[in-house]
């Protein structure tokens, strides 16, 4: 399902970023930065609740409004029950929509809040999503005291959090349209090669998002996919053209573009929810107000990964949802 609006902007953003993003290609169009993985909090689980905080205060303070002008803050992450979500929220006191895509749960946050604000329901929406690398490693893999080796295939998980405020105000970044994904799964196993177990979805919601649109894949000065990876990339290149005859042109991947390539620790690239709005908010957006860019589609992606059902030699389902962004003229 792909819908239009005709007066969504997304007027300022808040990006906040751990220490290996730090260390990355895009330090420095951040908005803040740690240097550290607990942020003076006591648990990485509570740290991450702290970079969904600090990525709305950011917003707020940009926009020069309190948290008591916000009609919704809508957020995600990948903790069981979206636990720094709903930390967060319990601090900030804001009316509060929790969703879960996984890492694309940023684009989702998106939409829900753009359908909410064309249909005139709300006037003012903030959408945030975090996820912290020690934390997910505990979770989904193993404690990274463990130390256990992985394969090159393996992304890493970002450390941070980045917030968007939505309204109707004509300025910034115009929401032109938005497709919801359906959710794929080609029969992919293995936890360690998510860029492979997302790449159809990515695929499939391009395809439709350009059919509902009746668009060229030229339309956009860049299709932006997160996070495949340097492998899922080329997956999705390879699958558009085989399965649909596209060839993706003016194509990058957040997951490339967060750290800096040469440096081998992160494997593939990097992953999380926060990994594709941290480049999105900061780095894109820099170059669209530049208008080195004035179309881009986000293709934000998921793996809809349970440790419960991979431990039951289940397969791993994906999920992508694309959001098309057009400079204010």
């Amino acid at each position: 399902m792909t819908f239009r609006y005709n007066n969504v902007y997304i007027n300022e953003t808040g990006t906040v970023a751990g220490p290996y993003e730090k260390k990355g290609l895009l330090n420095s169009y951040f908005d803040k930065t740690y240097q550290d993985f607990y942020f003076g909090k006591t648990s990485w689980e509570q740290a991450e609740s702290k970079l969904i905080e600090d990525s709305v205060e950011i917003v707020l303070n940009k926009i020069g409004k309190t948290k008591f002008d916000i009609d919704v803050h809508i957020s995600g992450d990948l903790l069981n029950q979206i636990t720094a979500s709903n930390y967060a929220s319990s601090n900030l006191k804001i009316p509060y929509l929790g969703i879960y895509s996984a890492c694309a749960t940023s684009v989702e946050g998106l939409i829900i809040g753009a359908n909410m604000i064309e249909a005139k329901q709300i006037q003012h929406c903030i959408c945030s999503t975090s996820s912290h690398n020690n934390a997910a490693e505990k979770q989904f893999r193993y404690p990274v005291e463990y130390g256990g080796p992985k394969p090159k295939t393996t992304t890493f998980t970002t450390t941070g959090a980045a917030s968007a405020y939505l309204t109707y105000h004509k300025s910034g970044m115009k929401v032109d349209s938005a497709t919801i994904g359906i959710v794929q799964d080609l029969g992919i196993k293995d936890v360690y090669h998510m860029g492979a177990v997302m790449a159809p979805a990515a695929a499939d919601t391009i395809y439709r998002h350009l059919r509902d649109t009746k668009r060229e894949i030229g339309y956009y000065d860049l299709i932006l996919t997160g996070d495949l990876g340097i492998y899922g990339k080329q997956i999705l290149k390879d699958y558009m053209q085989t399965e649909y005859n596209i060839v993706l042109k003016n194509y990058e991947d957040t997951a490339c573009l967060i750290y800096d390539p040469n440096n081998h620790e992160h494997y593939a690239g990097g992953s999380g929810p926060a990994c594709a709005p941290l480049v999105t908010y900061s780095y894109i957006f820099d170059k669209m107000r530049k208008k080195e860019y004035r179309r881009v589609l986000l293709v934000a992606t998921g793996a809809l990964m349970s440790p419960t059902m991979v431990n039951q030699k289940l397969t791993i389902p994906s999920i992508a949802h694309a959001i098309s962004l057009e400079v204010v003229e």
